[in-house]
């Protein structure tokens, strides 16, 4: 007979500060652990106080608060018979650790502090944190006189260490532990560590989840063993979404895996395993030869607890998890699921009585408004399925409605507002239209005005003042006055945008008085080349889109009007990009690639480059003068024409004077949700500076034109020889 053992991991909504919130969530997850039969259960890094504290990890308040939370839990008689591995920081000889506490029946086994910390991105853990810098190592720890009382000692074993069973060896890591090259699990696992717990603070970007499914099992392919992922969902408060996608693999074969997305504040996942698998998967001589000759001991915490029982052995209807195929989302999906659960989670935290977008007609204020639809689909799902919070959510935010929502536009159109600000001259009946479609299609409260008055009393203050009636480049105006009139629109655009948000809950007889967030719809490529204007009706509350390209908000849109039934979305994918801030003629409509000098395209790749790939202006030209010398497929599968050398570095020149001209408007750019990691997102995702030298007399520059002159006297002598 095999030795069964049921083990539990987790996916919860914590929330940054959220002290007493969070810690009723770790003990309903301790207790749904224990209705399944679960003998061992891990949690999210960081779980008592959430993992996007920042800089309030500094303060001492927080410490105290997690000591008692954590004393909380251990009191719970609810929470004894398990064994648990709870996050939370904690301050040993006057230095800060990211620590796995792991307890049984109100008592602390082992204090295990994180040995490497996330450092770089969205990640400042040295900030707040220093790592355990002593491999196998352990000190004694003075634990607090309230923990001392119910520990019945002064002190605790800190350090790294792994828990010992009568019938297994369990050891604890941490988030970025696991995707180190020298990962602690394959020593452990060496030292006859068979369960391994990973708890994670993991932030959501498109694509992602592959690469991390892929580490987490290949962390026992090789060296086998259980591994235990726990994590973060939701928004913990700041720009991150945690994508959840807790999961138990075993042997490198995932036997359960919890939801990547999701309202749920608490999702418990569970499997059953036979720990003679692991044994039996481990018998290779190869394996057993490296672990008898490594020098990896782990000191062992003895506890008489066992995982296993003869009870449950016996049990001819119990049997181990059967293996499952991985769950991926499409790109498409994950726009719709990631950015619908973060908006739902900020709206109903922040007290706001709904969201507004500016719709402009055009397809990047479509995605933003298709995300809120998005968003009020998956809150219908929820209490369609008696998630008891989301209908406490729903009842608050749609309170004026005698009875709960039953369609996603029923809930729309209590929650989500949207504004159509038109120019006679400037603004086209197919936008206007397609504005109003919209927002009939998805249920939104309509706005539709236009803003010529105050554009024309604006404009005045010029003639008025200065004596200079400015005009349009196509009505023979300079430069100067072409961006100055586009941009008292732009502007005008955001303040009645801010205007109404506030005003609207009050004329629609909402009670509370609370405004409404006004969401921002500027794209990752207009971000980094600069194409808005500061403080126009890009300018928001919070933006949805602000790191995702152009190609996958068309995907998007795509799959959206396929799956959301919205036929008129179709329309916003025929229409070309444009501003609409200049007067349309028989000749001219404005556009937005022709305004910026490259496509949307283009500019997804310099982001990649410039920010994943790390390349300034002449790494740039190095790859690109390659990549985009041979015949090229585009997204869409088309081939597009090769390019001359001189004509790739015109394109990165021109890419790089103006990101550098408008890097300043990145210091006001609206939070956005983090999506991708070319994000141009400043102060917290993209530090760079915002004032730079003329880039046209940059060392980079000059080595692009030198390698320039080489490239195209090597290419006239080859001619000359062919001739």
């Amino acid at each position: 007979m095999g030795h069964f053992v049921t083990v539990a991991t987790c996916n919860l909504n914590q929330w940054a500060l959220d002290f007493e919130g969070n810690t009723q969530r770790i003990i309903e997850s301790i207790q749904q652990a224990k209705a399944a039969g679960a003998k061992l259960r891990v949690g999210p890094e960081l779980e008592i106080c959430g993992y996007g504290c920042l800089d309030h990890l500094l303060e001492q308040d927080l410490f105290l608060a997690c000591w008692e939370m954590l004393e909380r839990i251990l009191t719970d008689e609810s929470c004894n018979d398990i064994l648990l591995d709870i996050g939370m920081p904690v301050q040993h000889r006057n230095v800060r650790y990211n620590c796995r506490v792991i307890c049984l029946n109100g008592k602390i086994l082992l204090i295990r502090p994180k040995m490497y910390l996330a450092n770089d991105g969205n990640y400042r853990e040295m900030r707040h944190f220093t790592p355990w810098c002593q491999p196998r190592a352990t000190e004694q720890f003075h634990l607090p006189r309230r923990i001392q009382r119910l520990q019945g000692a002064t002190h605790v074993i800190f350090g790294d260490a792994v828990i010992s069973t009568p019938d297994t060896c369990i050891g604890a890591e941490t988030c970025e532990e696991l995707f180190t090259p020298d990962s602690p699990h394959a020593h452990m696992g060496l030292d006859g560590v068979e369960v391994l717990t990973n708890s994670s603070g993991s932030h959501f970007t498109l694509r992602k989840l592959e690469t991390r499914l892929q580490l987490i099992m290949e962390a026992t392919r090789k060296n086998g063993g259980i591994y235990l992922y726990a994590n973060q969902q939701g928004c913990d408060g700041d720009r991150l979404y945690y994508d959840g996608c807790a999961m138990i693999i075993v042997n490198g074969t995932m036997v359960a895996q919890g939801t990547q997305f999701s309202l749920n504040d608490v999702e418990v996942v569970t499997a059953t395993i036979d720990l003679e698998e692991v044994r039996a998967y481990r018998c290779s001589m190869s394996r057993a030869f490296q672990a008898a000759q490594s020098k990896a001991k782990y000191e062992r915490i003895q506890t008489s607890f066992e995982l296993s029982s003869e009870e449950d052995d016996m049990d001819l209807t119990r049997g181990p998890s059967i293996p499952i195929t991985p769950r991926y989302h499409s790109p498409e999906e994950e726009i719709a699921l990631c950015s619908g659960c973060y908006l739902w989670d900020y709206l109903r935290r922040s007290g706001v009585a709904g969201y507004l977008v500016p719709l402009s007609g055009g397809i990047d204020s479509c995605a933003t408004a298709t995300i809120v639809f998005s968003m009020c689909r998956l809150a219908i799902e929820a209490v369609k399925a008696g998630n008891a919070q989301v209908i406490e959510d729903v009842r608050r935010l749609a309170k004026y409605s005698v009875k709960l929502p039953e369609t996603p536009q029923e809930l729309c159109n209590q929650i989500f507002h949207t504004i159509y600000m038109g120019m006679s001259q400037q603004s086209s009946k197919e936008t206007r239209q397609r504005a109003k479609d919209l927002s009939e299609a998805i249920g939104s409260y309509h706005v539709n005005l236009d803003i010529d008055e105050v554009y024309h009393a604006q404009k005045a203050l010029i003639k008025t003042t200065l004596g200079f009636d400015p005009k349009f480049k196509v009505e023979g105006g300079t430069q100067a006055e072409n961006l100055m009139l586009q941009n008292i629109q732009a502007r005008s655009r955001m303040v009645t945008a801010y205007e109404f948000a506030q005003i609207l809950p009050t004329t629609r007889g909402r009670p509370g008085g609370g405004g409404l967030l006004v969401l921002g719809s500027a794209n990752v490529g207009e971000s980094l080349r600069g194409y808005l204007t500061k403080y126009d009706c890009s300018s928001a509350d919070i933006n949805p889109i602000g790191s995702i390209d152009k190609s996958d908000l068309k995907r998007f849109i795509a799959w959206a009007e396929k799956e959301f039934d919205i036929p008129c979305l179709q329309e916003f994918l025929n229409a070309v990009p444009t501003a609409e801030l200049e007067p349309i003629t028989e000749q001219y409509v404005q556009s937005d690639e022709v305004d910026m000098g490259m496509t949307y395209d283009e500019l997804t790749t310099f982001g990649r480059l410039r920010k994943v790939y790390k390349l300034g202006p002449y790494g740039m030209f190095q790859r690109l003068v390659h990549e985009w010398g041979e015949e090229r497929v585009r997204k869409d599968g088309d081939q597009e024409p090769v390019l001359e050398p001189r004509q790739i570095a015109e394109k990165i020149k021109h890419f790089f004077v103006y990101y550098a001209i408008n890097r300043h408007k990145m210091t006001t750019l609206t939070p956005s949700l983090h999506c991708n990691d070319y994000s141009p997102d400043d102060n917290r995702f993209d530090l760079r500076p915002f004032l730079y030298p003329s880039f046209w007399k940059s060392w980079g520059f000059k080595k692009i034109d030198k390698e320039l002159e080489r490239i195209e006297k090597a290419k006239q002598k080859r001619v000359k020889a062919q001739a």
